[in-house]
């Protein structure tokens, strides 16, 4: 007797031990499909993460809409229903006004610049902001230059626009951008192919992979390489969550997003 609880006590202690060092889940949430830009780095940082600490992190992407729609994201993010986010930058301007800077039409000449820019000082200080409304802003990462297509008129030039029903994400800024060109732009939340093909909306902006992965051209007819704004992805971590890190969990987290 005395020797089974002997047993008994060793594996009730094996077990705790256990549990006790069971992967920790991190919640990841992109609104896009798998391929899209999203995606591809929250897969790569998954790879990383789960490398980097042993094991001692796992990581549930979830893609496609699956949790909403990016501001939904944001908001749970905020508020730890999942831990980080991989969000394109225009939803964030409801957020933080801060981030509207970079949304500003042709204010990059190329992804060289945004690079030199985003990853230095005046990038920083814009991730450090988003600390004030929530959220740790990890990086960013990249999207591309937002381009024109539509299913009406070929354009040529800024005036062609004018009348066009163009989604647009869910920013004000985006939005004013197009209206002060005479456009009719629609916020609407991703996906938008079936709106585009019944043609519920003209057309859409976004970069160029964004064409291919879904398939416009198959329901656009024109394209405008307009490349009117340099439109980055944030890849944000919950700051409830992240307080709540150790600081060596923090720079391996860091570590592998970047």
């Amino acid at each position: 007797m005395k020797k089974l609880l002997i047993i008994l006590t060793i594996l009730l202690s094996l077990s705790i031990s256990h549990n006790s060092f069971a992967a920790q889940t991190i919640k990841l949430g992109v609104v896009t499909k798998p391929g899209s830009a999203q995606n591809i780095v929250a897969e790569k940082f998954k790879e990383l993460i789960e490398k980097y600490s042993n094991g001692n992190y796992e990581v549930k992407i979830f893609h496609s809409k699956s949790i909403g729609n990016e501001t939904e994201i944001l908001q749970q993010i905020q508020m730890n229903t999942i831990q980080m986010g991989v969000i394109t930058g225009g939803p964030f301007d409801t957020f933080d006004p801060i981030v509207r800077v970079i949304n500003y039409p042709f204010l990059f000449k190329d992804s060289a610049q945004a690079d030199a820019i985003l990853d230095g000082p005046l990038g920083k200080e814009i991730l450090d902001d988003l600390a004030t409304v929530g959220f740790k802003g990890l990086c960013f990462s990249e999207n591309g230059f937002r381009n024109l297509t539509n299913n009406k008129r070929a354009i040529k030039n800024a005036g062609e626009v004018a009348g066009l029903k163009i989604r647009v994400m869910a920013s004000p800024l985006h939005k004013s951008i197009w209206q002060a060109l005479g456009a009719n732009p629609t916020p609407m939340p991703w996906p938008i192919y079936s709106e585009l093909e019944q043609g519920v909306i003209d057309g859409q902006e976004n970069p160029l992979w964004v064409m291919e992965v879904y398939k416009f051209f198959e329901i656009q007819k024109y394209m405008t390489m307009t490349r009117h704004v340099y439109s980055p992805h944030i890849n944000v971590a919950s700051m409830i969550w992240w307080k709540t890190l150790k600081p060596a969990d923090q720079e391996i987290i860091q570590r592998a997003i970047t």
